[in-house]
């Protein structure tokens, strides 16, 4: 079937679905981001589809679309609910039980009839919103998809009027789009209901509140059982990139990320909370152990596991750094197996821009990032000593779908997307011009280069980007992966393998260094000489305006 994608962004959502539609022997003849209402049209027309469909869409569509082509919007949310916040709503009000609905874009806005839905039980500790969205959201939203066009296959099949739909979630309404006084919160609330707001409107909005005087968006948000009786929002303490608030139930939540308010700074970002708040004020606020982000697991004598759950999976040379020493002590250790696992929100998106963009000197800044991401991957791929598995947990996109290719061993959960390509203005580096043609051959590599297609885990196993997939459910793969690495920890699997990796220590080594050199030389062009457009396309990233050439591309891939 020839199916339009229509989307406000090619988010993560966005490309599961180009990747599940094209798996499932669909042709997808466009993908169409929102915008211009002529330009859409006029897309639409030339492409003539059999049906449209947009799976992630703050945009209404054009009558002049809907009333010619099926057009199905994926909402998120169950039968019955309407509005551009049900996420926010759903974790805001302690909802049990969520869903997402496939329906037909008509005049007003989620009234369409029904086409296909899907519930899911909702966490029982406050989720992040991204976190909710790239997991049980996601699923629910690639079921209802395919079923979709199942439907559409069929001639006698009718949508269900939404005024008849048995709705399987009671109270679902019209709810308005959720603003700031909606999010407030004070703090001498109790700290988990503090944290259900900021976490509801995680990625985006952000929750407005006052932190020492100064008036800032908070992200990030984690909750700790501490003891205090200090007044409610002072600030107990501080680590490397968080501070930790205290709450009025005399529980305290580590605030990880923030940014000023656009009345403070028109053009602020996200950026560590720490590095917001400055120096100057946290200068005597005590250092506290706070949620441990990176963290080594013995599992078994033989098998050891490093897990790393860096927010939006962005390495900044700080967090390189320390994932590097992690991974230098881990690998000391006298295990035969080593994994190397990240969260299920997201394995790695390489260097983070927006530390870069904030810098005093971005090109600095850039260098220093890339050379401290290179020093994981150097890390990873020179070790002779055991086996290492990269379990690709979440989404991961640039040099952090490099960054597992060092490892002796990758494995992936389905679901999972990867982005093995640069199109931020930088030609890479990660060693990927040495371990992506070891994997897949130096003509899919410069075709995962230069196409700017996101790859889903079945067609990354097809390929031999990663050696095995496992399963979709969090838990059910971790213990999955654990079963991988007690296998190649046995005997003779172990054997062979060190043997072999002994043997060409030497020239992996020089390998290693020359691959590096190479990518750095063109990265310092990048970088240094702004070769490709860096400090623009940077700029776009942060501050959230269109740009990019993924959508162009992905639409004039055919093959």
């Amino acid at each position: 079937m020839r199916v339009l994608l229509i989307v406000s962004a090619l988010n993560g959502l966005s490309q599961r679905a180009l990747c599940a539609l094209r798996g499932a022997g669909h042709d997808v003849v466009n993908v169409v981001v929102a915008g211009n209402e002529t330009t859409m049209i006029e897309k639409v027309r030339g492409a003539d589809p059999d049906i449209i469909i947009c799976p992630y869409l703050k945009n209404r569509v054009p009558a002049a679309i809907w009333q010619r082509w099926p057009t199905i919007i994926i909402h998120p949310g169950p039968v019955g609910d309407r509005g551009p916040s049900s996420l926010d709503w759903a974790i805001t009000d302690n909802e049990p039980v969520w869903g997402v609905t496939a329906l037909q874009a008509v005049a007003d806005m989620d009234a369409g009839p029904i086409w296909a839905t899907r519930t899911f039980p909702m966490p029982a500790d406050p989720p992040r919103k991204s976190s909710l969205y790239n997991g049980p959201v996601a699923d629910a939203a690639i079921a209802c998809i395919l079923e979709v066009l199942d439907h559409a296959a069929d001639p006698q099949f009718v949508p269900t009027p939404l005024d008849q739909a048995r709705r399987t979630v009671s109270g679902t309404r019209l709810r308005p789009l959720m603003r700031q006084v909606d999010r407030a919160f004070d703090w001498d609330e109790p700290g988990e209901h503090i944290l259900r707001h900021i976490r509801a409107a995680d990625g985006a909005p952000g929750v407005r509140t006052t932190i020492a005087g100064q008036h800032l968006y908070v992200y990030n948000a984690d909750l700790v059982d501490v003891v205090h009786r200090t007044r409610p929002g002072t600030i107990l303490g501080r680590n490397d990139d968080a501070v930790l608030i205290a709450a009025g139930d005399g529980t305290g939540i580590w605030i990880g990320h923030a940014k000023a308010t656009t009345d403070q700074a028109p053009d602020a970002i996200k950026l560590p909370a720490v590095d917001v708040l400055g120096a100057d004020l946290l200068d005597r606020v005590p250092r506290l152990a706070g949620p441990a982000r990176i963290r080594y697991i013995r599992h078994s004598p033989k098998v050891g596991e490093l897990t790393f759950d860096i927010y939006n999976g962005a390495f900044s040379p700080n967090w390189s750094r320390r994932l590097a020493a992690a991974l230098r002590r881990a690998l000391a250790q006298d295990t035969h197996v080593l994994i190397v696992s990240g969260s299920t929100d997201a394995y790695s998106n390489g260097i983070d821009l927006n530390h870069i963009h904030a810098a005093d000197n971005p090109q600095l800044a850039a260098w220093a990032s890339i050379r401290a991401i290179n020093a994981v991957c150097r890390t990873l791929a020179t070790d002779a000593r055991r086996i290492t598995i990269a379990a690709i947990t979440g989404n991961a996109g640039a040099g952090g779908a490099m960054l597992p290719l060092s490892a002796d061993t990758v494995v992936a959960r389905h679901g999972v997307v990867l982005n093995p390509y640069y199109n931020i203005g930088l030609s890479g580096s990660e060693l990927h011009s040495m371990v992506l043609p070891a994997r897949v051959g130096p003509a899919v590599a410069r075709r995962l280069l230069t196409s700017l297609q996101p790859v889903d885990v079945d067609q990354a196993l097809r390929l031999g980007l990663i050696d095995h997939a496992g399963p979709r459910d969090p838990g059910t793969f971790n213990e999955w992966v654990l079963e991988v690495a007690a296998h190649a920890a046995a005997g003779n699997n172990w054997a062979s393998t060190i043997d072999g990796k002994r043997t060409r220590a030497s020239n992996r080594r020089s390998e290693i260094a020359y691959a590096e050199a190479v990518e750095l030389g063109k990265m310092a062009r990048d970088i240094f000489r702004d070769h490709l457009a860096f400090a623009a396309s940077r700029t776009n990233f942060v501050h959230k305006r269109r740009g990019g050439q993924a959508p162009q591309a992905i639409a004039s891939h055919r093959s």
